[in-house]
C-alpha cells in the first residue's frame, strides 16, 4: 500500500514541478544538458523522501488511532504463587531382611518335614525334625537322675539344718543335684537342635531337602527357604551431590512398572557411606505390602520429594525463550483494558528446578502478571495484542 502511495507522491511531484512540469521536463532532456538532468533528479528524490517520512508518521498515529486495527492474538496465564515439590527420579530393587536360608544344626537323618512349600508359618513353629541317635533317651534317664539328686539334696538340706549328718554329705547332695540338673540343660540344648523351627514368621518359599535326606550343618545343606513379605524396602543408590537434599523422613513415591501401582512412603534410612565406585550412597524406603504382589528384586521406579517450595511461581516450559546471550525471557501483556487489549513487553527472568511441564520462576515475574502464552513466538517488545482469554 505505501509503495503505491509512493509512487503517486512521486507523480505528484513529477508534475508539480515548474508552470509546466511536463513540458519542463521534456525541454530538459530535449535540451541534453546532463548537469540541468542530474539537478532535477536530484531535488524530486529529496522532495519524496520527506513526503516518505511524513507517510509513515501518519501510518503510525493511524495504528495507534484506528479502533478496527487487526492487533495480534494472544492468550496469557496469570502468574500466582503455589507450593512446588520437586522430585529426584531414580530406580531401585524391592528387598526384604526377613529373606533366609535355614540350615540344620545337627547331622542326621531329616526324619520328618511338617510343612509345604507356600506355606504360612509363624516364629517358632516346628518346620522339620532331624533324628536325634537317641539323645532322647538319653534325656529321659538323666531327667531321672536329676529327680533323685532332688530328693537326696532336698532331704540333706533338711537333716542339716536338725544339725544331723555332716556337713560334707550336705555339700556333696547339692554338688550332685546342680550337676544333674546343668547336664539335662545341656542335652536338653542339644536335643533341640534336632527340631527346625522358624526365626520369624513368614511363607516357606522353598522346601529344598526331602524327607529322609541325611543332613549335615554347613553351605550346601539347606532346607527351607523362608520369605516374610510384610516388611519390604526399596534400596536405591542417590548420587552423592543430593546428599544434602534426599534426608530421612523426605517423601517418596515408588512406583511398580509391572504392577501399574504406586505406593507414597518416606525415606527410612540414609546410609553413611559413599561407594567409590559409582560415587552415589544408599537408602532405604520400606513399602507396604498388604496384598502380597510385591516380590524381592522387583523393579521400581522411585521420585524422591528433594525441593519444596511453599510460595513459587509456575510457567509452561514452551512459553519461556532465550536470547543469544543465553538469557530466558518471557512475554508479559500490561494492563489489559476492557477490550482485552495491552502491550506486550520483553522481561528476563532467572529459573530453577523444573518438574513436568513447568518450571519454576525464581525473579523477573511476579504474582499477578498477565504472561502470554500461546502466541508468544510472534509477538514483539512494545507491540499491542489482543488477549483472548
Amino acid at each position: 500500500m505505501k509503495k503505491i502511495v509512493s509512487l503517486f507522491v512521486t507523480g505528484i511531484l513529477l508534475s508539480s514541478c515548474g508552470d509546466t512540469p511536463s513540458s519542463s521536463i521534456e525541454n530538459l532532456i530535449s535540451e541534453g544538458n546532463l548537469e540541468a538532468i542530474r539537478q532535477k533528479k536530484t531535488e524530486i528524490s529529496a522532495q519524496q523522501k520527506e513526503l516518505n517520512k511524513e507517510i509513515r508518521q501518519l501510518d503510525s498515529v493511524i495504528a495507534l488511532l484506528d479502533q478496527n486495527n487487526n492487533f495480534p492474538l494472544v492468550t496469557t496465564v496469570v502468574s500466582k504463587t503455589e507450593k512446588f515439590n520437586h522430585y529426584l527420579d531414580l530406580l531401585g530393587d524391592v528387598k526384604t531382611k526377613q529373606n533366609v536360608l535355614i540350615y540344620p544344626e545337627s547331622q542326621g537323618l531329616l526324619q520328618k518335614v511338617y510343612v509345604t512349600k507356600g506355606q504360612q508359618v509363624t516364629k517358632g513353629q516346628l518346620l522339620a525334625t532331624i533324628d536325634d541317635g537317641g539323645l532322647s533317651s538319653q534325656l529321659a534317664q538323666l531327667k531321672t537322675q536329676a529327680a533323685l539328686a532332688q530328693t537326696t539334696f532336698e532331704r540333706q538340706k533338711r537333716l542339716w539344718e536338725q544339725k544331723i549328718g555332716s556337713e560334707i554329705q550336705y555339700l556333696q547332695a547339692k554338688a550332685n543335684y546342680e550337676g544333674t540338673n546343668n547336664n539335662v540343660k545341656q542335652l536338653e540344648s542339644q536335643l533341640s537342635k534336632s527340631n527346625i523351627r522358624a526365626p520369624f514368621s513368614g511363607i516357606i518359599d522353598d522346601v529344598i531337602k526331602d524327607q529322609g535326606t541325611v543332613v549335615a550343618p554347613g553351605p550346601g545343606s539347606e532346607i527351607f527357604r523362608i520369605i516374610n513379605l510384610s516388611e519390604m524396602y526399596i534400596e536405591v543408590e542417590v548420587p552423592e551431590n543430593y546428599i544434602n537434599t534426599v534426608t530421612k523422613g523426605k517423601e517418596a513415591i515408588v512406583y511398580f512398572p509391572i504392577l501399574g501401582d504406586s505406593v507414597v512412603t518416606s525415606i527410612r534410612e540414609t546410609g553413611n557411606y559413599i561407594n567409590p565406585s559409582n560415587r552415589s550412597f544408599a537408602i532405604e524406603i520400606p513399602v507396604p505390602n498388604k496384598n502380597g504382589m510385591i516380590k524381592p528384586n522387583l523393579n521400581a521406579k522411585v521420585s524422591i520429594n528433594d525441593y519444596t517450595n511453599e510460595n513459587a511461581i509456575l510457567l509452561p516450559q514452551g512459553i519461556i525463550s532465550e536470547n543469544a546471550m543465553g538469557e530466558q525471557y518471557a512475554y508479559v501483556a500490561l494492563s489489559p483494558n476492557a477490550d482485552g487489549e495491552a502491550r506486550a513487553q520483553k522481561t528476563v527472568i532467572a529459573t530453577g528446578k523444573t518438574q513436568g511441564a513447568y518450571i519454576e520462576v525464581l525473579s523477573g515475574i511476579d504474582a499477578g502478571m498477565h504472561v502470554i502464552k500461546e502466541g508468544a513466538r510472534s509477538v514483539k517488545d512494545g507491540q499491542i495484542v489482543k488477549i483472548l482469554n
